[in-house]
């Protein structure tokens, strides 16, 4: 069964552009020749890291957008988990959340928009009657 799953890794600071690009290039391969499609491929850029990992405070991330089966995400996250450049990497599922969402717009496509409806006319406030001299003295 094909899912739609992200994928997203982060590699060592240190690693120059044209290696980054082949170790994609490498995942790529894999997912299609293990039955996958690739969607999209986005180098997010370095960025700080919350706290340290492998000796290293930053690091270059990577997502892939991927449609493939549980068997050829766990082989990724095998060749991942082996890989000494990547240093971090984690993979979600992402079809019941597409799920999740369009579920929520059809629901809010269907209620009516209070903003849109012309607002009732306004009913003049009862007018309060002024204190006597007589009741305060």
């Amino acid at each position: 069964m094909q899912r739609t799953y992200e994928i997203m890794f982060i590699v060592r600071p240190d690693m120059p552009e044209e290696e980054l690009d082949k170790l994609i290039a490498a995942f790529d391969a894999t997912i299609v020749q293990g039955g996958g499609v690739v969607k999209s491929t986005e180098k997010l850029g370095r960025r700080k890291l919350a706290y340290m990992v492998k000796k290293c405070n930053d690091g270059q991330f990577v997502l892939l957008t991927v449609l493939a089966g549980g068997s050829l995400v766990a082989e990724i996250e095998r060749r991942l988990r082996v890989s000494e450049p990547v240093i971090k990497f984690i993979s979600v599922r992402m079809d019941e959340e597409e799920k999740r969402l369009a579920k929520i717009k059809a629901i809010r496509a269907t209620r009516k928009k209070l903003s849109a409806a012309p607002a009732p006319p306004a009913e003049p406030a009862p007018s309060v009657a002024a204190p006597t001299e007589a009741a305060s003295a």
